[in-house]
């Protein structure tokens, strides 16, 4: 299934995208499962499977403000220099990460598909970066690779913007260039395990009105995402809607000579054959 959050009339909503539209889940089955991370936790997916079939779209998919599609994981993890080549764009000769590099976004950083991603009045260097994002479906602590799969409820997509220059202001840390308010974007829904066998090989793409500028697959991970699992867990218990950005390829605008910054009327599409297309243009800090 294909599963998404979005806006009617001001009200926060979920459905399953279908051909032809969404299917209102909350209309429906609201009662038991009030949004799709208490669907997620509830093991509702064969309850919306049955809703769904046989029903006509409540909704034309192009009328609707779509919200990232978990509005309030306990957790939005982050994975940072996960694909090939990727450590050498650094050029600071350093061996090859033993363990993955990670950060946390607040919710408030992201928006949906569609909406619009904002650079900052205070820089010139937000920056775009394409990524797969795998959703927790089942908790669990310590969990060891092989059993990794079996938690995963699905996958989505992800502009995990950042501003360049923010990334920088502290000496250990990255989290002020990572968190402006709607500077990246998730979505356009969530694409379930059934349907998308999150152990792949999948296809990444970014692309900037248009050019392609980010390209690979998750057969080149470092750390992949069994492996994301088992490393997370060890520390931290993975709770159901918590979602793993899993790394961008190379390609970014910063590693260009000169960069090359996103600008306000940019479109940044974010695609994954098996998953579809994260779009948002770029807008200018309100």
């Amino acid at each position: 299934m294909r599963l998404l959050s979005y806006l009617v009339n001001g009200e926060a909503r979920y459905g399953a995208a279908v051909e032809g539209g969404v299917v209102d889940l909350s209309r429906r089955i609201g009662r038991y499962f009030p949004d799709l991370k208490a669907l997620i936790a509830g093991d509702g997916l064969g309850r919306a499977k049955e809703v769904v079939a046989g029903e006509t779209p409540d909704h034309a998919l192009v009328e609707l403000a779509l919200l990232p599609p978990v509005l309030t994981p306990e957790k939005l993890w982050c994975i940072g220099v996960n694909y090939m080549d990727r450590n050498a764009e650094y050029k600071d000769n350093s061996d090859l990460p033993k363990y993955p590099s990670l950060f946390v976004r607040n919710m408030s950083s992201v928006v949906g598909a569609g909406q619009g991603i904002e650079k900052p009045a205070v820089s010139e260097q937000l920056d775009y970066e394409g990524e797969l994002v795998i959703v927790i479906g089942k908790e669990g602590r310590h969990i060891p690779r092989e059993a990794a799969w079996s938690h995963i409820f699905g996958m989505t997509l992800c502009n995990e913007g950042s501003v360049r220059d923010w990334l920088h202001h502290g000496k250990f840390n990255v989290t002020q260039g990572k968190n402006f308010d709607r500077s990246g974007s998730i979505g356009p829904w969530i694409v379930t395990s059934d349907e998308c066998d999150p152990r792949g090989p999948h296809e990444i793409i970014t692309r900037v009105n248009g050019e392609v500028r980010q390209q690979d697959t998750t057969a080149r991970l470092m750390f992949p995402f069994d492996a994301l699992i088992a490393y997370l867990s060890t520390f931290a218990t993975l709770k159901p809607g918590d979602m793993i950005a899993t790394g961008t390829p190379t390609g970014a605008g910063a590693r260009f000579d000169p960069p090359r910054w996103l600008r306000p009327g940019d479109v940044v599409e974010v695609e994954s054959p098996a998953i579809g297309v994260l779009r948002n243009a770029v807008v200018a800090e309100a």
